[in-house]
């Protein structure tokens, strides 16, 4: 496996970690999106294989299945996150369902500073030999991303 693919799948799971309370604190008993994290970082280590990394996607996804927003989102990004694994392009789903789960926490007063903190953190954290990649297809792909990289 690529080394910039693994910085791509380690940035991704930095970005789903950092709103996966938001997930837990609404589904106490519900571990598959932290399972489907720890399968990511296992991935990295390659001690499983892809295929494993994707159906934990899966199991990530439909455990925000008809919660609130910030919990659901949550859910996404980690599912997002580990299928990486699969295809490199997941990490941009990883991060903005990240930010959307942050903006979905906040009152409409902060709907603009509060994702706009999380994607610079997310930005500070992108590892320096892939920066300039994530960035442009930050740029190229926002739109698909609701516009949450739009600075």
């Amino acid at each position: 496996m690529s080394r910039r693919r693994l910085k791509y799948v380690g940035w991704a799971l930095a970005c789903a970690e950092h709103v996966l309370h938001l997930f837990e604190d609404q589904q106490p008993g519900d571990g598959r999106p932290r399972a489907a994290l720890d399968i990511g970082h296992a991935w990295i280590r390659g001690e499983v294989p892809m295929r494993v990394a994707h159906q934990a996607a899966f199991a990530a996804n439909a455990a925000g299945r008809g919660l609130p927003d910030p919990a659901r989102f949550a859910a996404l990004s980690a599912g997002q996150a580990v299928a990486v694994a699969h295809v490199a392009a997941h990490d941009l789903g990883a991060a903005a369902y990240a930010i959307r789960a942050v903006g979905a926490t906040v009152a409409a007063d902060d709907a603009a500073r509060a994702p706009a903190r999380e994607r610079e953190w997310q930005r500070v954290r992108i590892p320096a030999d892939v920066r300039e990649l994530v960035l442009e297809d930050q740029r190229l792909r926002s739109a698909l991303c609701w516009h949450v990289f739009d600075d």
